[in-house]
């Protein structure tokens, strides 16, 4: 690798295999399948394919906030996408993702499967789906809306910004790390004046907004998204925190985030989900148990 202080961009970029970090096994210019592999399908109308990271989590707590509420058409089986693996990349899963990333869901209650990506997308269509946690007042909802693609917009400067240079990258790069740390700062405090006067972020209704803020801004608050609470200082940002606990006190956000974790304390860890009682005995600390 080139020492970056002294890097000339050639005119013409090639990929360079061995270029290092944390995803390099499965980080590519193309997209598309690189292997033919049939996604399976369960008993219920959702099907979700996914992994625990931030994204899949917005929308593993929309489902169990929907079935806490009652809506039993929310019943899903949640499947595990392995992306360090290279599941993604299976012929199946670019059939309902054509960019390789998760959550992907299938909706199969109708005629025919609809296919629904991007979880900014999946959160949308499930509060239209259902009619719950995205307002019908024309100016609530706009509100509502405009935090949810803020979420969507502004994530990529802390995940592929800030996390990757701070915490993946091969090579630690002054300029990279403080250019999206300052960004990353200037989001926490965008949220936390929004959050001063508001319960949640979008007044006093827990929205879709919410669920697409917490995995990634309310995590981090807490000090458990690439070990940067010191460097970052996220203790200073009160109201957030203050939110960021309220939402993690919630039944579903706690069921939400144990689904498809492959990380951390085994108890905290369902690979799959495929009926309620599977939080009770199939967590990861349950199946080692029964070996």
């Amino acid at each position: 690798m080139t020492d970056s202080s002294n890097y000339i961009p050639p005119k013409v970029w090639r990929w360079n295999q061995a270029n290092g970090g944390r995803f390099a096994n499965i980080n590519r210019p193309i997209s598309g399948p690189t292997h033919d592999q049939a996604l399976p399908v369960g008993l219920h109308p959702l099907q979700l394919y996914s992994l625990a990271t931030p994204n899949g989590v917005k929308v593993t707590v929309m489902l169990e906030e929907l079935l806490a509420l009652g809506h039993g058409g929310a019943e899903y089986d949640a499947w595990l996408i392995k992306i360090g693996d290279g599941d993604q990349f299976g012929s199946g899963f670019v059939g309902v993702n054509p960019n390789s990333k998760i959550p992907a869901l299938l909706d199969r209650s109708g005629p025919q499967p609809i296919r629904i990506f991007e979880s900014g997308a999946i959160l949308l269509y499930l509060a239209e789906k259902f009619g719950v946690f995205l307002p019908t007042e024309a100016g609530a909802r706009a509100e509502c809306l405009s935090w949810l693609f803020w979420q969507v917009g502004s994530a990529p400067f802390l995940g592929g910004g800030f996390g990757h240079f701070y915490a993946y990258a091969p090579t630690k790069i002054e300029y990279a790390i403080d250019r999206f740390a300052m960004e990353s700062k200037r989001q926490l405090d965008v949220l936390d004046k929004q959050l001063a006067n508001n319960e949640y972020v979008t007044g006093d209704q827990y929205t879709i907004a919410d669920m697409a803020i917490w995995p990634w801004y309310g995590v981090l608050a807490k000090g458990e998204l690439y070990e940067a609470a010191e460097f970052l200082q996220v203790h200073e940002y009160k109201h957030l925190q203050r939110w960021a606990d309220t939402v993690g006190a919630r039944t579903a956000v706690q069921r939400g985030r144990m689904v498809n974790r492959v990380f951390g304390d085994p108890t905290s860890q369902l690979h799959e989900r495929h009926d309620a009682a599977d939080f009770a005995t199939k967590t990861q600390d349950k199946l080692t148990d029964s070996l």
